[in-house]
């Protein structure tokens, strides 16, 4: 909140100075050295430079012109032109006060919201989420929480992969060697099974993939049987996938799969064709690129069989999207290995709707690695089935906290190392850069120690526990705070700059800003708590900390709450 204010006031100090300026990447931004102030400003060296004066006469000129008083301490000039503002004790004072009495919580809805779709999770239909889903699923969530946590409307579809060639020996599979014990018990890892039976039974039989491709034909063609089978397949794969997305506490305003689009994909394949955009190469329909970067690599979207593929499906789907919710951005959150698909996607989509106005964002991620720098897998090579990581995340976390903790009731304990377990899988995941390769870690992603879910779950519950000494439920709010203390203004200063996170965590679509924040804040919290007697303090000064230790809580929540974290009151 103060830093956008603080950077408009310093847009249009220098706006009155030099009317033509471009002040668009003129930013203000926290103070890397805090001895220097709280927040600076160094794109003017750039602009004067560029206007040929003096970067340390320019900035002083612009001082004149800022009206910062209300907030700041003078704004100082240093090195070669460097703005440095540093808050008033006052001002932070109000801040908190306003805080206290629920007007914000350090943040402001948008004055401009946007509307946003997310393109996150789709797992396979017959095939079992596994350890690879969790990325996109947690991610594509925050990122919606977070949008939604600053005003924009935010719609999130799970485009489930529910039509293709896979089908055709899916279905002789379930005609041919169905388990029906083994569906009832499993659908997922029979359907798995019958796909890999199938699947191997094609390279060796050219009957087998012939009855495949019949299968495929009789399901394009609407046979009744093969639609039923089909929709049954659905049916028990969606079962499974909302259970474990009720474990994950994620969910979707919409699950449009590939095969809503089926209607469409003709016709987009015509467009593309009539318009000249798609050409023919050997009987299928091909789309070569002007770009340097994808030259060398033509796109298809019809093979030489007259089917459709994903490019096709895609493209009809963001017609659909264009056309049905009118967003200002689309996000597709997927790992890393297929940038190449969504460059092709998004030019190709420009070029076929040239006059659309949405922001097309392909959010990638890396890999999850052993601790071996491998890809993370069972010890006999299977990708790890993701409900089977959230059984032992919760049975990892229930040894910690009975370890801490043995007097609580059992069930309690269960209660517990559910919301560390999940919690400690998902901030784990969340906590790095996500176009990295991260080395999955049991030790670490349950320590108490460092940038851990643990860590910070237990600093909120801190905070819950000297709630629960109180005598009365009711916090005061103070008249003021002295924040004479050092540590009670480095927290307070702290606490001010969470609105500027999550912008930045939606502008970049990076969690780990805010997850290093509240790491941070947890620190900040600490040397407060141990500096700075808050039970133990009197009059004023205990209920300027008791709100203090307030507000802190509610941002630790709502920060991690952000990141899909439940909270415990007791670990």
């Amino acid at each position: 909140m103060i830093q956008l204010n603080l950077q408009e006031r310093l847009q249009e100090a220098v706006i009155s100075l030099m009317p033509d300026a471009d002040v668009s990447k003129i930013l203000v931004r926290p103070c890397p050295e805090p001895n220097f102030g709280d927040y600076q400003a160094n794109a003017l060296i750039g602009l004067a430079k560029r206007n040929k004066l003096d970067p340390r006469e320019f900035a002083k000129q612009v001082i004149g012109k800022i009206d910062v008083d209300k907030f700041c301490e003078i704004v100082e000039v240093a090195g070669p032109g460097f703005l440095n503002f540093r808050l008033k004790t006052e001002f932070i004072s109000d801040t908190l006060l306003s805080a206290c009495k629920g007007d914000h919580l350090f943040l402001s809805a948008s004055e401009k919201p946007r509307t946003i779709v997310i393109d996150y999770s789709s797992p396979n239909v017959a095939k079992p989420m596994h350890v690879g889903h969790i990325r996109s699923t947690i991610l594509g969530y925050t990122l919606a929480k977070a949008f939604r946590l600053l005003g924009h409307k935010v719609i999130t579809d799970n485009h489930i992969g529910d039509w293709g060639t896979q089908f055709g020996k899916l279905l002789f599979g379930w005609k041919e060697h169905l388990d029906k014990n083994a569906l009832s018990i499993d659908a997922l890892a029979e359907m798995e099974r019958l796909y890999k039976l199938v699947n191997a039974a094609c390279d060796n039989d050219s009957k087998v993939l012939e009855r495949v491709r019949y299968e495929l034909v009789k399901l394009q063609d609407g046979d009744k049987e093969n639609l039923l089978i089909w929709k049954e397949m659905i049916d028990l794969s969606r079962h499974q996938f909302d259970e474990i997305y009720s474990r994950l506490r994620v969910d979707f305003d919409e699950t449009l799969g590939e095969s809503f689009y089926n209607d469409r994909l003709k016709g987009v394949v015509d467009e593309l064709s009539e318009s000249g955009i798609a050409e023919e190469s050997e009987g299928a329909k091909i789309v070569h690129f002007d770009s340097k970067a994808l030259r060398k690599h033509p796109a298809m979207v019809q093979k030489s069989d007259g089917a459709a593929n994903y490019t096709t499906t895609d493209l009809a789907t963001m017609e659909y999207r264009e056309n049905s919710w009118q967003p200002s951005e689309v996000i597709y959150v997927t790992d890393g290995r297929q940038q190449l698909h969504f460059q092709q996607l998004f030019e190709l989509y420009t070029r076929w709707q040239p006059e659309h106005e949405m922001k097309l964002n392909h959010v990638w991620f890396g890999a999850i690695l052993g601790e071996d720098g491998k890809p993370f897998k069972t010890r006999s090579g299977e990708i790890i089935r993701l409900n089977h990581l959230l059984n032992e995340a919760e049975q990892r976390a229930f040894e910690v906290v009975t370890e801490k903790s043995p007097g609580i009731e059992e069930d309690e304990r269960r209660e517990i190392a559910r919301v560390v377990g999940i919690g400690a899988l998902k901030y784990a995941d969340l906590s790095g850069n996500r176009q990295s390769d991260y080395v999955f870690s049991w030790d670490k992603m349950l320590s108490l120690v460092g940038n851990t879910a643990p860590y910070l779950l237990y600093a909120y519950t801190r905070i819950c526990s000297i709630f629960r000494k109180l005598d009365s439920d009711t916090i005061l709010i103070p008249k003021s705070f002295d924040l004479s203390d050092l540590e009670e203004l480095a927290l307070a200063k702290h606490l001010l700059r969470f609105g500027l996170v999550l912008e930045q965590v939606i502008e970049e679509c990076r969690p780990n800003f805010l997850c290093n924040y509240l790491f941070e804040l947890a620190g900040y919290y600490a040397s407060f708590y141990e500096s700075c007697p808050v039970l133990q303090a009197e009059g004023d000064v205990r209920t300027q900390r008791l709100a203090l230790c307030d507000l802190t809580g509610k941002v630790l929540k709502t920060g991690l709450e952000t990141l899909g974290l439940e909270t415990t009151e007791r670990m």
